[in-house]
């Protein structure tokens, strides 16, 4: 039937919860196109014969197929906006080295498209605030403190602060740190909040 197809890309994207990227359907996207490349030529071929023959009876049936066709690209237009949302919205939160799990579930040019806007954000981001650049991807949300209790979840080693202290992160030990300098570590699983 006519747009089935491109509907339940669509319907995979929903499935999703937020937050999460599915795999690339590639053979979903191929099947689509290939509709629309069939529909297409029995337009053309149509076309040509109701020009030929003057045949107004198949008027209906191009402008069907014309409105199919408007659909498919429309709704392949959407996948791939929609996908390319998720990946930057991804780039803020774990920071620009991705986990492999979602990696694995980019294609190719979304791979290249992701490492492009990681260039041009960190371009951005030495361009503003002086000589040492500005982090926008630290605090998503204003700070209540500057200091932040921490638990480690893995073992990670010793990790500097500014100020040169180092901290031996340890499973299952608590340190009281500066947030920012904590943040990318909660996003990547390795430290998390303690909420007294």
């Amino acid at each position: 039937m006519f747009c089935e197809k491109v509907v339940e890309l669509i319907r995979e994207l929903q499935r999703a919860t937020d937050g999460q990227l599915p795999p690339f359907n590639e053979d979903g996207i191929r099947e689509v196109l290939e509709e629309m490349k069939a529909l297409y030529e029995q337009n053309q071929s149509d076309v040509n014969e109701a020009k030929s023959e003057e045949k107004t009876d198949l008027i209906p049936t191009i402008k069907f197929r014309h409105c199919c066709l408007l659909r498919n690209k429309r709704c392949i237009l959407a996948y791939l906006y929609d996908r390319m949302l998720r990946i930057r919205s991804l780039r803020w939160e774990y920071g620009s080295v991705l986990p492999s799990e979602i990696r694995f579930h980019f294609a190719p040019e979304e791979t290249e498209w992701f490492n492009q806007y990681k260039k041009s954000l960190a371009t951005y981001m030495r361009a503003i605030g002086g000589d040492e650049g500005l982090d926008i991807t630290q605090d998503m949300k204003p700070p209540k403190s500057l200091f932040i209790e921490v638990r480690c979840l893995k073992d990670y080693g010793e990790f500097e602060i500014d100020d040169g202290t180092t901290v031996l992160l340890k499973k299952n030990s608590q340190h009281f740190m500066p947030r920012w300098k904590c943040e990318q570590l909660i996003r990547h699983g390795i430290l998390e909040h303690v909420l007294s």
